[in-house]
């Protein structure tokens, strides 16, 4: 199921399962006092997602040539509750929450140990070649289901599924 170059790890939780993505701030990530540029926290959150897709062997580039699908951010909302600094490890926290017809939401959180650095709420859709929003396949949409992170939409799929 995962892809060898995944970093990260999937965990049970009682919100289902959800990707833990391991990183390290390096100078690079950094202003000049050695905390961390505030866009980075969104370049931490993109490799996460695309650690996850990796975890759950979903291939982007045979997504965009084989189905002509290609996931984008719809929507993000990010709030900065702390600041990480230069040598920090941390984890981005990744958990599906919702997924529709062409579109998934997921909660995204960076900590540093069991600290919360950053809460990111995160809306991605499928679109096709010429940007217009297109379903998931079914087997994607199985794959994502696999880890849904709200019970309660777990249970109704579930059902649809029976």
């Amino acid at each position: 199921m995962t892809d060898p170059r995944m970093l990260g790890r999937f965990e049970s939780s009682t919100d289902g399962t959800r990707h833990i993505f391991p990183l390290s701030v390096y100078w690079e990530d950094t202003d000049a006092g050695g905390i961390v540029y505030y866009a980075n926290y969104l370049k931490f959150t993109e490799r996460a997602r695309t650690d996850m897709l990796r975890g759950l062997a979903i291939n982007q580039q045979a997504m965009m040539v084989e189905e002509g699908a290609n996931f984008v951010v719809r929507a993000c909302e990010i709030e900065y509750l702390r600041p990480a600094r230069m040598e920090d490890e941390l984890e981005v926290v990744t958990t599906v929450t919702d997924l529709r017809g062409a579109s998934l939401h997921m909660r995204q959180d960076i900590n540093r140990g069991e600290e919360r650095l950053v809460e990111t709420k995160v809306r991605v859709a499928c679109l096709d070649t010429e940007g217009r929003p297109q379903r998931l396949s079914s087997a994607i949409n199985e794959k994502f289901n696999a880890i849904l992170g709200n019970s309660a939409l777990r249970a109704k799929t579930l059902a649809r599924e029976e």
